[in-house]
């Protein structure tokens, strides 16, 4: 099951936010993130905040037909919160889970929902995740007409074996049908998500992988590596000695070919694990994250954060919409980032991405540490920022903890 939530401060019963988290409030750009719990299948990878129906049960929350009214209650919980001081909605996400499992006229209608009472940017950016086989043609026209303009797509690998390790269900070639489903339906923007490094996974494979995604022409593609979270069945296998781990060594390689590979095919990274063909085709929602803007996410367990205030829902459905039902933030717990706090994400976040961290951000003491790492060659420190090498993707954590420590 997923694992358990931070511990924090209480939050107020209204969602009411901290003074200072206001004054922020439009200095940067806003989204919003809608989680979606639902699954037809749990992989045996997964650890994130999800639910099949037999999990569920017929309890609150666990139905799918009302999950977009539960959702817009919170959603007027934040409008109230946040007291008519929102700038325009710059993006929504909705994640998962698997999003597509409910019907578009539901996922439209949050759309609208947001619109109407934020509005939206003019140039707004609105993406869904889909698992390729929880969505058709006729669905993915019909996403477009209600106002989404990008989709991501599950895809993970092109091979039957892969795929079987992860106990991924959609045959191999639907998720490269579905790019060109959605490409026919209208969508501005399309991605594929991978995921290397899977036990029994050959660099053949993985080469077949990236060569089979290039072969639809998406605009983007991510590539993680797999980690093997603690309290999935995927843990307990590897555990028992019936799979391998991963292998350090095994996952540089792949990292070393999915960027030789998607660069010679005109991709450019632009953070550790994501690239896309152009600045446009970036995904500006997950920008967010690693620049630190504001965005307040909806749904069980989902994660916010507004000037400097983080926190998080209760992760259960059933008591998330209780809460709700009841007029009370569905909010687990909350922090508030000291200026300590602050900076170090920002280091952490900023030079994953390829414009990486300007160096007028470090402490004298950090940046005494600079020439360390330039000298071994995992960072480019000229122009006035730092950022990155090739090699210093492959050890992205070392290099951002020896800056800080």
């Amino acid at each position: 099951m997923p694992s358990a939530l931070p511990s924090g401060d209480p939050l107020p019963a209204d969602g009411s936010l901290p003074d200072s988290a206001l004054a922020a409030l439009g200095d940067r750009p806003f989204g919003i993130y809608l989680h979606v719990p639902f699954c037809t299948t749990r992989c045996g990878y997964c650890d994130f905040n999800t639910y099949t129906a037999a999990e569920l049960g017929a309890g609150p929350g666990a139905s799918r037909a009302t999950y977009v009214e539960t959702a817009v209650a919170e959603l007027d919980l934040a409008v109230r919160a946040l007291g008519g001081q929102a700038p325009a909605v710059a993006t929504i996400f909705v994640g998962g889970g698997t999003p597509t499992l409910l019907p578009p006229d539901d996922l439209g209608r949050f759309v609208d929902a947001v619109a109407d009472r934020l509005g939206l940017a003019a140039d707004a950016e609105i993406t869904t995740e889909s698992n390729p086989e929880s969505i058709d043609a006729a669905g993915l026209a019909e996403l477009v007409e209600r106002g989404f303009n990008r989709i991501s797509f599950g895809m993970q690998s092109a091979v039957p074996h892969v795929l079987a390790t992860l106990d991924r269900v959609h045959a191999p070639g639907r998720a490269q049908q579905a790019v060109g489903e959605a490409r026919a339906a209208g969508f501005g923007s399309v991605s594929l998500d991978l995921i290397y490094g899977i036990p029994g996974e050959s660099l053949d494979d993985w080469r077949s992988s990236l060569d089979a995604a290039l072969g639809a022409s998406p605009d983007h593609l991510s590539a993680y590596a797999l980690v093997v979270e603690e309290g999935t069945r995927l843990a307990a296998r590897v555990r028992r000695g019936e799979l391998p781990a991963p292998d350090d060594d095994d996952l540089a390689d792949k990292y070393l070919m999915a960027e030789e590979v998607l660069a010679a095919a005109g991709y450019a990274w632009y953070e550790v694990s994501n690239w896309a063909r152009t600045t446009a085709d970036r995904c500006r929602h997950n920008l967010g994250y690693w620049r630190g803007d504001d965005w307040w996410g909806i749904g069980p367990g989902a994660h916010s954060h507004i000037g400097g205030t983080r926190w998080w829902n209760v992760k259960h459905p059933a008591a998330y919409a209780a809460r709700l039902a009841e007029g009370v933030s569905p909010g687990h717990a909350r922090e508030v980032l000291t200026a300590a706090d602050r900076h170090v994400e920002r280091v952490l976040l900023e030079l994953r991405l390829a414009e990486g961290l300007d160096r007028s951000a470090l402490s004298a003491d950090e940046l005494g540490r600079v020439p360390t790492s330039a000298g071994l060659g995992l960072l480019d420190a000229t122009n006035g920022r730092l950022r990155l090498t090739v090699r210093g993707r492959l050890l992205a954590d070392a290099v951002i903890r020896d800056l800080l420590d």
